[in-house]
């Protein structure tokens, strides 16, 4: 039972500290984004091939995949505040080593480090998200995620407006964008460390209040596997829009690098929005209902999107956006309330998930365009939402108080 004191605690959220470290979530995928901004640069200047610009981004979202989870973990049995700007600067020498990379291997090497710094960050900043929510559960995350969504959401601009016109040195530009998230995220740290003196001093932990009933590991272990289904079908299709789908309409269309960028930007744009849009949402409506809404209402669109006329792409590439990420920062949010008690193991296993499907999904949509063509290969992605489906098997939610005990 959750005492007076900790619901009163709960329902007081740090909204300072909550747009703080959503503002550096901007900063940390702004400089992920600059890696698919940079393709098309990549691919005239390095000659790459898609498969290669595929195994890039394979290379950067992996290593995120894989160590998020695993900060996670650690970080539920022994938090890390100082780990956060310590993450940073290892994203900052990552830009540093991309800007001047001469080699298709030194270029990995540097994403590498800049998925490390992803890494480190995510699964921390998603604690630093919880501690300052109260019972602003949803909303919260979604100020965290759409932080992180519009950094991403700048890649298409990054390309059309810095890398096109100064090419891969112009990564360069992005050193200060490291250096800022360094400052702010040292003085979140502080913060953050005086909450765990707090805690440690009460012999109390803040309490994650759950909006989904009791449920057997079988139930909780069933309802994981199908929330990874859905965002594996979420990121492959993402994935698809945002890294490869610029080509499309450069081949199909006719557009220049930087027109179609902007097309892009709309897509990520929107999905910003539904991210930001999404949490709120799910605190009136249920963590369950979004995810559903999230799930049906792109699939005619994702169908339909390959075979419209330009002036339609930009329509249909707006609502998919708003529509597909609705849910993005409502997984995470379920996620850690079907396992309470592991809030940065299950935050960095979504999180992480999504970069590594997203990863995997690069890997396989280069090697088809590759080999099949680029209409085909945007046609087959289209049918990839159909398998969020299995969404519709998971278990209800009911909505949290701050006097819930």
């Amino acid at each position: 039972m959750t005492s007076t004191k900790e619901t009163q605690n709960l329902a007081n959220p740090v909204y300072p500290i909550m747009f703080a470290i959503g503002a550096c979530h901007l900063l940390n995928d702004t400089l992920q984004a600059v890696i698919p901004a940079m393709f098309p640069v990549l691919e005239k200047e390095r000659g790459l091939s898609f498969t290669q610009l595929g195994f890039i981004f394979f290379a950067l979202n992996m290593v995120a995949s894989v160590l998020q989870p695993v900060v996670g973990y650690f970080s539920d049995k022994k938090p890390m505040p100082y780990a956060l700007p310590i993450g940073m600067m290892f994203s900052l020498i990552g830009m540093a080593g991309l800007a001047i990379a001469p080699s298709y291997w030194l270029i990995l090497v540097s994403v590498i480090l800049l998925g490390f710094g992803s890494a480190v960050f995510h699964p921390e900043g998603s604690r630093v998200s919880f501690l300052a929510a109260g019972t602003k559960r949803g909303l919260s995350q979604s100020i965290y995620q759409v932080g992180g969504n519009s950094g991403q959401a700048l890649a298409p601009l990054i390309s059309a407006f810095v890398l096109v016109p100064l090419g891969q040195k112009g990564a360069a530009v992005f050193i200060v964008v490291a250096a800022l998230g360094i400052i702010i995220l040292s003085r979140i740290s502080t913060w953050y460390k005086k909450q765990l003196d707090l805690e440690k001093q009460n012999n109390r932990k803040k309490v994650l209040l759950s909006s989904i009933g009791e449920l057997t590991k079988k139930q909780i272990g069933f309802a994981l596997t199908l929330l990874l289904i859905i965002i594996f079908a979420r990121s492959f299709y993402v994935t698809n829009v945002t890294s490869f789908y610029v080509f499309y309409l450069m081949d199909d269309y006719g557009l220049k690098i930087e027109q179609g960028q902007l097309y892009i930007f709309l897509f990520m744009a929107l999905g910003a929005a539904g991210t930001f849009f999404g949490g709120p949402m799910a605190d009136r409506i249920g963590r369950k209902n979004v995810i559903v809404l999230s799930l049906i209402v792109p699939l005619p669109l994702c169908v339909m999107l390959p075979y419209m006329p330009l002036w339609a792409v930009g329509v249909l590439l707006a609502l998919i956006g708003f529509f597909i990420m609705l849910s993005f920062s409502v997984t995470v949010i379920y996620a850690q309330e079907l396992v309470p008690s592991k809030i940065g193991t299950m935050a960095g296993l979504t999180v992480g998930l999504a970069f590594g499907m997203g990863a995997i999904g690069a890997v396989v949509i280069g090697a088809l365009m590759d080999s099949i063509g680029i209409f085909p290969t945007m046609v087959i992605s289209s049918f990839l939402p159909f398998i969020g489906l299995v969404g519709l098997a998971l278990p209800k939610d009911q909505k949290i108080t701050a006097s819930a005990n």
